[in-house]
């Protein structure tokens, strides 16, 4: 007769979530991005003649220039790496100016040329036709307090940032007071149904 193991080395089966997979927010979240996301880059290229990371550049700068690379890409909601190519492009098609920056001797500023300001009137259309088109299911008011939602939400990812890397090692210093810039900001954060996607 075999011998079965004792039951203290049998995997033991997880409990099942409260909450089905596809009910949670970030799933969610997840899906209305990846509904959305084909049809926006579609209309940054077909409405405004930009792929969506430039056209997303090109609308942070001209909402909030002149900025350094660095604030490009904490606007943007970019690494510096994507940040830097996505201003280089922007430089290249006479859209952005890049100047030597006042404050840091090794820095640059961003800001548009009159050409970049009138293609980033085009962009800002297209991202106004596309939060239509996305939110237009909710009610003014819905909408009002589903950006407030996500501000709040946004707050509290960033306070949350800033926790975790204060408990983190070496870099942590580093990032919990970019992460606490970054939440003493909130006041300039743009309501959500009105930001760039």
């Amino acid at each position: 007769m075999a011998k079965h193991p004792p039951s203290s080395t049998l995997p033991q089966r997880e409990a099942v979530p409260a909450m089905p997979l596809e009910r949670t927010l970030t799933y969610r979240l997840h899906l209305l991005h990846k509904l959305t996301d084909l049809e926006s880059q579609r209309a940054y290229l077909a409405e405004a003649g930009l792929p969506m990371s430039d056209g997303r550049c090109l609308a942070s700068i001209g909402a909030f220039e002149p900025l350094s690379v660095n604030d490009l890409a904490h606007r943007a909601n970019l690494n510096k790496g994507q940040a830097s190519r996505a201003a280089q492009s922007l430089v290249d098609q006479g859209l952005v100016l890049k100047q030597a920056s006042p404050s840091d001797g090794r820095g640059v500023v961003l800001s548009l040329t009159e050409a970049g300001r009138s293609q980033w009137h085009r962009t800002m259309e297209v991202i106004e036709r596309r939060n239509q088109a996305i939110f237009g299911a909710l009610s003014e008011s819905d909408q009002a307090r589903l950006g407030e939602l996500f501000d709040l939400l946004i707050a509290h990812a960033r306070r949350q940032g800033v926790s975790e890397a204060q408990d983190g090692t070496a870099d942590g210093a580093a990032a919990a007071a970019a992460a606490a810039a970054a939440a003493a900001d909130q006041s300039s954060v743009v309501n959500t149904v009105s930001t760039p996607v």
